[in-house]
């Protein structure tokens, strides 16, 4: 299928080109404000669907709300009359369509134009009303105050927030070219369409999350960034780190035995680790209560020894780093774990819990008495 994208190089028109290039199965005609006079008239007849995503957000002249929004969508819809060509368009307008200020009536007129192509031509218009759209590739201080977060916090610049209870309606980049891929694979009656999830929640909330983030890198705790409106902001901060700071520092615990290092913490599935054991050292040798442990070996070979503390029973396992072998820690059983190898040993460890100072349920207790 042949696409013309109209805004190619834009927040959205990036983000649509990239996942129709990962699919491989549709010819793509980008153009944008460098496209040469001309371009739009041989795309618009060569085009089986149209993503109509061009548009004026900020500019220097409010009379450029018209040319950019209303005026550009009436030149490709004239270009696509002259060549006879009834492709669907779909449009990404917006919520302040419904609003009269001048924005607000120029992507109005937008889809008024669209309206009367689609009743000229029988052509599938398929309109969405965003709110503010947020994610990668966004511009800061234009597309959205997600960005402009984002690109200040993750470089420690100062942000300002007027109001912070102001109301927010957000909606994530992937979920928007998720719906815009999907008139592709399934075809739809034209009108207006919705994109969810559609976040609500206030400026502040959003600059605080975003700033817990930076702060993550020291406390080792993310928050839930797995889902929902924490997981698309969390990619996209991320996504505004310099290259120079993809990488930062933890700290290093060492000893004699060899050290241990904390790399994530989270709010209630516990915390990750890893812990080295020069040959023959013996690390462990304690009990919990409540608390259990799951130890992944990744280089060299252990020793797991266990004993019951009432029973007595004993229990000894063996692995090898490669095995992808996982060994499990079970409360009311003292445990160590001891490198048997002639190389360093080199252990993932996961705990249920994050390790509380002031209650750490952790007993010494040697497996060998």
């Amino acid at each position: 299928m042949h696409i013309l994208i109209t805004g190619a190089d834009g927040f959205v028109g990036r983000n649509l080109r990239v996942r129709l290039a990962d699919g491989g199965r549709h010819e793509v005609t980008a153009i944008t404000r460098q496209s040469p006079a001309g371009a739009l008239g041989a795309a618009a007849e060569a085009a089986h669907f149209v993503f109509h995503l061009a548009g004026v957000n900020r500019p220097t002249d409010p009379a450029e709300y018209e040319s950019g929004n209303a005026g550009l969508t009436r030149d490709l819809c004239a270009a696509l009359q002259a060549a006879g060509n009834a492709a669907p368009v779909a449009f990404t307008s917006s919520t302040q369509a419904a609003l009269d200020n001048p924005y607000g009536r120029s992507k109005r007129r937008a889809e008024e134009i669209l309206l009367e192509h689609a009743t000229a031509t029988s052509a599938a218009v398929h309109l969405y009303r965003l709110p503010n759209v947020f994610g990668k590739w966004s511009r800061p201080d234009y597309n959205s105050v997600v960005a402009t977060f984002c690109h200040n916090i993750a470089r420690g610049l100062p942000v300002v927030v007027h109001d912070p209870d102001a109301a927010l309606r957000l909606v994530f980049i992937d979920d928007v070219v998720e719906a815009l891929l999907e008139l592709l694979e399934s075809p739809a009656a034209g009108g207006y369409h919705d994109v969810g999830p559609v976040y609500e929640t206030t400026v502040g909330a959003v600059c605080e999350m975003i700033q817990d983030f930076t702060a993550s890198r020291s406390t080792l705790e993310p928050g839930r960034v797995g889902t929902g409106l924490r997981r698309a902001l969390y990619a996209t901060y991320v996504s505004f780190l310099p290259p120079g700071a993809f990488a930062y520092p933890v700290a290093r615990h060492a000893d004699p035995r060899g050290e241990f290092v904390e790399m994530l913490k989270t709010p209630d599935c516990g915390q990750c680790s890893y812990f080295t054991a020069h040959p023959g050292v013996t690390r462990g040798g304690h009990y919990h209560h409540a608390k259990t442990e799951k130890f992944l070996v990744v280089r060299g070979s252990a020793r797991f020894g266990f004993r019951h503390i009432v029973s007595g029973e004993r229990q000894e396992i063996t692995v090898h780093g490669g095995e992808g072998r996982i060994v499990e820690t079970a409360p009311g059983w003292v445990h160590d774990v001891t490198n048997i190898g002639s190389d360093e040993l080199i252990c993932m460890l996961w705990a249920n819990e994050v390790f509380d100072q002031s209650r750490p349920d952790t007993f010494p207790m040697k497996v060998d008495p």
